[in-house]
């Protein structure tokens, strides 16, 4: 108990910075590694995680200013391996990890995240052939996207010098690191983004390219946001990552992928001595061919003109018999006129002269005149009896004689005649017929059939 007041009397916060400063001291920067678990991202931009193994987990705190430069992207589950400062939260008698950068730990880590990455576009379409453009046979300009120091431009410049001299547009960018990613996107969507028609000229086509290196160096080249700018981009992609061994995500969704930063080259231009050799070659087929068409068809002209009449000597048989034509229609109207006027001159001896034909007929007529009177009155007299005779026979077979000898013509008012008395019912109207005259009637029963 004596030894008691020997002990220096500390406050609570002389402890939690005596802590503080000692394992500031003791530990200073380190790597840890260990699994993503409590992830908190605060409106502040400050974020809020934990690393845990199997027996033991550590706070830690990536403050704003360095989330927007950790290229990694943190989420719950991924083992990673955490650079930062070891120190303490006095308020809660806590220790933490100020994390400064973050990193897959080990391969198999990161391909486990790349497989993931390369799953997830793959259901979206992103690496589908359908959408992927053609490249063009001589682009304007070609626009590149590596890093200005290094071989991998250097390649790039000298095939293309090589092969068919063309503008080279570049666009700096770190090829590794943790801005590498962002750098690279921005530069796909700068060149995307070119006007046609702008001051700077748009490319045709786009290399990205750079050298070898592990699967930590090449990890830029599996981002999203960079593989989503390639997928966006308008310009036809050529990726040139790595060796030929080496495979990344942008190869997939490039246009197309070549093993090297100086196939890519070979792929975005033709070998102009080739071209110009083959373009001689078709020069020569075309002018052949020209020629040969040209002598086919001169050869069927001169069989087709040899098949054709001869035109003057055609055009001098017609221009003699317009000549003999026009001679004998010059002889044919006065041959014509004399012809007409001999038929004439027969015909007009044979007239008859007016007085001699009106003589002719004068006698005709007075014959026929003569002969007509002698025999008019006896044939008039003949006829005179024939129609008397007639006469006497019609008079005789005439009612009105047999009404002359006494007899009554019985008809009905309407003067139809009654040929039986059976058909006169008392009280009829009668109309009596005498050779001299009618009298009206009306028949009585038992007591005549008159009634005067």
């Amino acid at each position: 108990m004596s030894d008691l007041p020997n002990i220096p009397e500390l406050t609570v916060s002389d402890i939690a910075g005596a802590i503080k400063h000692t394992l500031e001291g003791a530990f200073g920067r380190v790597r840890v590694r260990g699994e993503i678990t409590e992830l908190k991202a605060y409106a502040s931009g400050h974020v809020y995680l934990a690393l845990k193994d199997e027996s033991a987990k550590i706070r830690a705190i990536i403050w704003r200013g360095n989330a927007g430069r950790i290229a990694l992207k943190p989420e719950n589950g991924v083992e990673v391996i955490a650079t930062g400062r070891i120190t303490s939260y006095p308020e809660r008698s806590e220790y933490q990890l100020i994390i400064e950068r973050l990193e897959y730990a080990g391969a198999g880590a990161l391909l486990a995240r790349i497989e993931t990455l390369r799953l997830k576009l793959q259901a979206e379409g992103m690496f589908d052939p359908a959408r992927k453009r053609a490249i063009p046979l001589l682009p304007r300009v070609i626009g590149v996207v590596t890093s200005a120091q290094g071989a991998v431009l250097q390649d790039i410049k000298t095939t293309i010098a090589r092969r068919f001299p063309r503008p080279i547009l570049l666009w700096p960018v770190a090829v590794q690191g943790e801005q590498a990613a962002a750098q690279i996107a921005a530069a796909i969507n700068g060149f995307s983004n070119l006007p046609p028609d702008g001051p700077i000229p748009r490319p045709d086509i786009l290399i990205v390219a750079r050298g070898g290196g592990s699967l930590e160096d090449l990890m830029a080249f599996n981002d999203e946001a960079l593989l989503r700018a390639v997928a966006a981009c308008s310009i036809p992609i050529i990726s040139a990552v790595g060796h030929e061994t080496d495979t990344t995500l942008i190869d997939f969704v490039s246009d197309r992928r070549a093993p090297t930063p100086t196939a890519a080259a070979e792929m975005a231009l033709p070998p102009r001595l080739e071209l110009l050799a083959d373009l001689a070659q078709k020069a020569a087929r075309l002018a052949g061919a020209l020629a040969h068409a040209a002598t086919a068809a001169s050869a069927r002209l001169e069989r087709a003109v040899s098949k054709l009449p001869n035109l003057p000597q055609l055009l001098g048989s017609a221009r003699q018999r317009l000549d003999d034509r026009a001679e004998r229609l010059t002889l044919a109207l006065p041959n014509y006129a004399a012809a007409r006027r001999s038929a004439l001159e027969r015909l007009a001896g044979r007239l008859i002269h007016p007085r001699e034909f009106l003589a002719r007929n004068r006698n005709q007529i007075a014959l026929l005149s003569h002969r007509l009177e002698a025999p008019l009155p006896g044939r008039l007299r003949e006829a005179r009896l024939r129609v008397e005779n007639l006469s006497a026979r019609l008079n005789a077979v005439s009612y009105e004689s047999v009404l002359q000898r006494g007899f009554v013509l019985v008809t009905t008012p309407k003067g139809a005649p009654i040929l039986s008395a059976a058909k006169i019912s008392p009280g009829d109207a009668l109309n009596l017929r005498f050779h001299d005259g009618e009298i009206a009637a009306k028949a009585i029963p038992k007591q005549g059939l008159l009634d005067l």
